[in-house]
């Protein structure tokens, strides 16, 4: 079951977004639990939105860690949501779909010299365990119908060709010194279009 918040105002330093939460029950084994993903869209949405897919980065996006680029993906993807209108969806799939607590552990993993597929596997998951099934409720909600996916993921391309039509905008941050090898396991092991 999924429900779907009021919508709100949010003034940002990027621009003035309407925000809206959709709750999510998920079932893993024998637990119950809740996600709530947001949606941070422009008052006006056109025929073909720019849209930004974003999984939730606690460390890159709120504490603006250098060892990925997921809070720079993230505000350059406002920025031009903000200009060129449209929305992001943030989904609460945390370290690709492991959870912040498992994250961690992976984070503890590459300080002994794994890359970030080594330790998702070596804590027993797989190299992305991400689920966007919500995506597709999200869409129809909005009822789009095409949209320009910003991204530079395959897998989020073949998983929105199957719900939307599409064409890809990439989004490019600058590399550092503490991600570039993280960006170029992205490159070579997941296919990222960087």
């Amino acid at each position: 079951m999924i429900e779907v918040s009021k919508q709100a105002n949010l003034p940002t330093q990027f621009g003035d977004f309407k925000i809206q939460s959709f709750r999510e029950k998920k079932t893993f084994g024998n637990e119950t639990y809740v996600l709530e993903h947001l949606v941070l869209r422009t008052t006006e949405i056109p025929e073909i939105p720019l849209v930004r897919v974003h999984s939730e980065c606690l460390t890159g996006d709120a504490l603006l860690s250098l060892k990925c680029d997921c809070g720079g993906e993230l505000h350059a993807a406002l920025q031009r949501i903000a200009k060129e209108q449209g929305m992001l969806i943030y989904l609460r799939q945390e370290g690709r779909g492991i959870g912040l607590f498992n994250k961690v552990n992976a984070y503890a993993l590459q300080d002994t010299g794994l890359d970030t597929i080594e330790a998702n596997l070596a804590l027993g998951f797989q190299e992305d365990e991400r689920d966007y099934k919500i995506v597709q409720f999200i869409f129809d909600y909005y009822k789009l119908r095409q949209i320009r996916l910003l991204t530079n993921n395959p897998a989020k391309i073949k998983a929105f060709e199957s719900m939307i039509a599409l064409q890809r905008e990439p989004i490019i941050v600058e590399c550092n010194a503490h991600n570039a090898h993280y960006l170029e396991v992205k490159k070579t092991k997941m296919g990222h279009l960087l």
